[in-house]
């Protein structure tokens, strides 16, 4: 698709919920979303105002799963640029059918409605909720999910030709009953200020590597994590603090945050590598983070969202300097709206007292 598509006016295909609207009209439903309409479709109002406003930019909110939430002025061009190059990765067509299911508060489910406009998808909006296929009985070319609502649907997944997930690291248990999906899912790499992902990695394959999409390059610096340059989302390069493997000029392997390595005893150890070895081992949802200690600087703990201890818990597997040293139990983590675990937030509600395990 030409570079020099705007986003003035909806591509001749465009339709939102089995209609097409051009720009008067979609005002218009928008004016309805607001008054009379459901919450997501406030959300949705609000938004298609925006879109079609005279600014040239847009204002995004980050999720906050690694910092307090924040504002970001985005180019609508590099929102198109950003829908093209999706376009171009997965072969969407004119006419083709799309699902938005996300909340669009956030970059995700507003990405979903400019891909439509821009390409010309037919785009189903429905209320999110976590199993937001259960209901539908219609297929679809496209949809965009978080992990939990993957999750709920993988009986579902004949319904869609191709689902992309992000938003929060996927489970090697969800991986593994994705092998043999019907469907043709992406975990994605990205974040609000590359305008949703830069980089896709196909689940069914083993392969562990992230494939950038057309005009994304990438490097790291002195502390492995990623640089990314995208002259068609952004206008200077965006450095991260995502530690990664470099597999060639194209695709790299995601390690972990540099912001959450425990340094114990001089060894460096990442929480969510090790959150992936301890994975399936556990059956409620757990995350890795660090206390302070005498000895050693910072200790590895290890908190479950469980009400009540397991009796015990095997971790031979893991070398002795990264195992748990201590386990705490919490009813229930905080979440960021996109399903984010809100590590620092849940941890700081728990008085570490050094339960056994």
């Amino acid at each position: 698709m030409s570079r020099n598509t705007t986003y003035n006016q909806p591509h001749s295909a465009f339709k939102l919920n089995g209609v097409f609207y051009n720009n008067s009209e979609l005002s218009t439903l928008a004016d309805q979303y607001l008054k009379i309409g459901a919450g997501f479709q406030n959300s949705l109002g609000r938004f298609i105002h925006q879109w079609m406003d005279s600014n040239s930019d847009i204002s995004l909110q980050t999720s906050g799963s690694t910092g307090p939430p924040k504002t970001v002025l985005m180019s609508k061009h590099a929102m198109v640029n950003s829908a093209i190059a999706t376009g171009d990765y997965f072969k969407l067509k004119p006419g083709d059918s799309a699902l938005s299911c996300l909340l669009y508060e956030f970059i995700a489910a507003k990405m979903m409605f400019v891909r439509a406009y821009v390409l010309g998808l037919e785009l189903d909006v429905v209320e999110p909720n976590s199993n937001p296929l259960e209901a539908l009985t219609k297929s679809y070319d496209f949809c965009a999910m978080v992990p939990l609502q993957l999750e709920n649907s993988i009986q579902h997944l004949h319904q869609i030709k191709t689902l992309i997930v992000g938003g929060a690291t996927l489970s090697n248990t969800l991986r593994i009953k994705l092998k043999n999906s019907p469907a043709n899912c992406y975990e994605t790499f990205g974040m609000t200020e590359t305008v949703s992902h830069i980089a896709v990695k196909k689940i069914s394959n083993s392969s562990s590597f992230f494939e950038v999409l057309p005009s994304v390059s990438i490097q790291v610096d002195s502390r492995n994590c990623l640089s990314i340059e995208a002259p068609n989302l952004v206008s200077t390069p965006i450095q991260t603090n995502d530690i990664v493997k470099l597999i060639s000029k194209t695709s790299f392997e995601w390690i972990g945050r540099y912001d959450t390595i425990i340094n114990s005893g001089g060894i460096k150890i990442s929480p969510e590598q090790l959150e992936q070895q301890l994975d399936g081992f556990i059956e409620s949802r757990f995350f890795i983070t660090s206390q302070k200690d005498d000895t050693l600087g910072e200790v590895v703990v290890m908190v479950i969202e469980r009400s009540s201890p397991y009796d015990t818990l095997n971790f031979e597997a893991i070398a002795p300097l990264k195992r748990p040293k201590h386990v705490y139990y919490i009813d229930q983590f905080k979440e960021t709206l996109s399903g984010k675990i809100k590590r620092q937030e849940t941890f700081n509600q728990i008085k570490p007292a050094s339960p056994p395990y």
